[in-house]
């Protein structure tokens, strides 16, 4: 979480209260940062009651941290989880050299941020069906000078990518249609069901950027995807029905399962 400034007890104490009576587990780490975010009593006010009410915390301060960025976030679009740092550590780590950079299902847009600013100077598309996610991702990839676009997968991108990209990063929804409902509430009923879903077996968008991305990915390139435990060797056997060269990553810290596949 980065540094916030100090603030007098008494307001800290009674947001600390507030949202410790709310439910809120991290009660204090909460409560700093939202009077570090707010900038007069009557916005601390405000967010403590959106907080209160349900509001996840990244969208009462309207931001999340994601590998240490800053990622500007807004209603209705989906809020960055901490595991998928992995998947950009395992980009980073498998292809350092890569110079055209894709965020595919991008949401807010971390992932490419994030491996912009890992890789320095590359060519950063990103897309998502959503208009909101879209909207918001151009704020969040404009200093690394990334492009946004609006559609279904690859239908979204430039024709001129295609055999070009040496990473595709695609955060596809993967949770299983039936088990939307098992979700914690603050994702269902503040993210969009288009950024969850994954039909009948959480693995139908997988499935359709595993049949698609060795059109688009350079020699050597990379596709990642991140998915469960149990869904991994589904989402292992759609990567290799379609000729990549796959394996998983894993990290129990996170609790992160990576697929990932590379074009030969």
């Amino acid at each position: 979480m980065p540094s916030v400034s100090p603030v007098p007890p008494s307001s800290l104490d009674s947001v600390v209260v507030a949202l410790r009576a709310a439910g809120c587990v991290f009660a204090e780490d909460e409560a700093e940062l939202i009077l570090a975010t707010a900038g007069t009593p009557a916005e601390v006010a405000a967010m403590v009651e959106r907080r209160v009410a349900g509001l996840p915390l990244e969208l009462v301060v309207g931001w999340a941290e994601f590998r240490g960025l800053r990622i500007t976030v807004a209603p209705g679009v989906f809020v960055p989880r901490r595991r998928t740092e992995f998947l950009v550590e395992q980009a980073l780590a498998r292809a350092p050299g890569a110079g055209v950079v894709v965020d595919l299902c991008c949401g807010s847009g971390a992932v490419g941020a994030a491996l912009a600013a890992g890789l320095g100077r590359v060519e950063l598309h990103a897309a998502d069906i959503d208009p909101a996610a879209v909207r918001c991702a151009r704020g969040n990839v404009a200093a690394a000078g990334g492009h946004v676009h609006q559609g279904d997968l690859f239908d979204a991108l430039p024709g001129d990518l295609r055999g070009r990209v040496g990473v595709l990063a695609a955060n596809v929804p993967y949770v299983p249609s039936d088990e939307i409902g098992l979700l914690p509430l603050e994702a269902r009923a503040h993210e969009p069901l288009v950024a969850l879903d994954g039909g009948a077996d959480g693995l139908g968008v997988l499935r359709r950027v595993a049949a698609e991305a060795p059109r688009w990915l350079a020699p050597g390139g990379c596709v990642l995807v991140e998915t469960s435990r149990h869904q991994a060797p589904a989402a292992l056997d759609a990567f290799e029905r379609n000729g990549l060269t796959a394996h998983l990553a894993v990290s129990e810290e996170l609790y992160a399962h990576v697929v990932i596949g590379v074009a030969s």
